[in-house]
């Protein structure tokens, strides 16, 4: 259980970044910073060797790689780039596929349900609401992506290298505990 909770930190903050996304179409780059600050904290907690660092590491540059891309293109938005890579670098393999296929998945639900929102009879329909409703009921504007990636994340957690190496400690120990 102890190994357990440096772990809670990031969906905690996966999720927290999705509500700000959602109310305000941005993810603060401290959110993104504390994710990548807590991944160094929480991965020699849970008994990471460097090697497994190192390949989650390699895996958060290269989701930080797509991440840019995307932004480039004006798929998504600067924070939602930086979620991409601090989450995938938490992820690792093999939890980053899962991660990826469950967040363009979560994303096209994300894009229909914002294109039924934006329609012009359901807009007829609704009373002004004002605030982030409004913003996010708005043809045109942007899409909260960091939703979708937080769904992603938060899917993919369970079979993430941390999640799986905490879990293989405990039963270690556990087993080791039941053979005194």
């Amino acid at each position: 259980m102890v190994l357990v909770l440096p772990l809670l930190i990031f969906p905690a903050l996966v999720i927290g970044g999705a509500l700000n996304d959602l109310t305000s179409f941005t993810i603060p780059n401290w959110l993104n910073a504390a994710l990548l600050v807590a991944f160094f904290v929480a991965a020699p907690l849970v008994g990471a060797p460097l090697s497994l660092i190192g390949l989650n590491l390699a895996i958060g540059l290269a989701g930080l790689v797509l991440g840019m891309g995307m932004f480039a293109l004006g798929w998504i938005g600067g924070g939602d780039a930086k979620l991409l890579a601090v989450v995938s670098l938490w992820l690792g393999w093999p939890a980053v596929a899962p991660f990826l296929s469950a967040t363009a998945v979560a994303g096209g639900a994300l894009a229909i349900l914002l294109l039924g929102f934006r329609t012009r009879l359901v807009r007829a329909h609704t009373p002004a609401l004002g605030g982030w409703i409004d913003r996010l009921a708005t043809p045109g504007a942007p899409a909260p992506y960091g939703v979708a990636i937080a769904c992603g994340a938060l899917m993919a957690f369970p079979g993430s290298s941390l999640v799986q190496l905490a879990h293989l400690t405990t039963l270690n120990s556990l087993t080791a505990l039941g053979g005194r």
